[in-house]
């Protein structure tokens, strides 16, 4: 059986997660209303990957007993002045993640749930996977400045991005 600090800890999580993903819903949806597909594409796949790390925390919480309480996912931002704006927040936002998971592996060891700190080993890694992701993109924007062919090849690049099944989920055959 979990203990009840970390399982309230991780439905926190678990709403951050599911909010995470309808941030970069409402981005690709801007973006893909400004006819830039392959950034919409970018940020259709960052929502379905934080769908993906809501679900293994559900998984977890199920496995060790836990109960999973969904809470209210609350309103994100739907437009963004620039591309490099979007990415900004978008960095911005997956440091604040970090922040979370971080605060969630402390509470694991003061608990002494090694477990728990374990499953969270694969997100401390995946946060630092997409904290690099967006500060290379931001640079990659800020070199290239309003330049439109060089837009218009970024643009191209992150459409061509597609989606796979993080570990601990492809372990379980979902």
């Amino acid at each position: 059986m979990i203990n009840p600090k970390l399982q309230d800890a991780i439905n926190a999580q678990i709403n951050a997660e599911f909010w995470s993903a309808y941030l970069y819903l409402s981005m690709a949806m801007h973006f893909e209303s400004e006819g830039n597909a392959g950034i919409a594409n970018w940020f259709r796949i960052q929502f379905k990957e934080e769908q993906a790390h809501a679900e293994i925390f559900i998984n977890y919480l199920n496995s060790r007993g836990g109960r999973v309480q969904l809470a209210p996912i609350a309103a994100v931002k739907t437009s963004w002045g620039s591309i490099l704006e979007a990415f900004e927040d978008t960095l911005e936002h997956e440091n604040k993640v970090t922040a979370l998971i971080n605060d969630l592996y402390a509470l694991a060891e003061a608990e002494h749930d090694y477990a728990t700190r374990g499953k969270l080993d694969w997100f401390v890694a995946e946060q630092v996977e997409e904290e690099e992701s967006c500060k290379n993109i931001i640079d990659r924007l800020k070199l290239v400045g309003d330049n439109g062919m060089a837009i218009y090849m970024l643009d191209q690049e992150l459409g061509a991005r597609t989606y796979t099944v993080p570990a601990p989920l492809a372990a379980k055959g979902e």
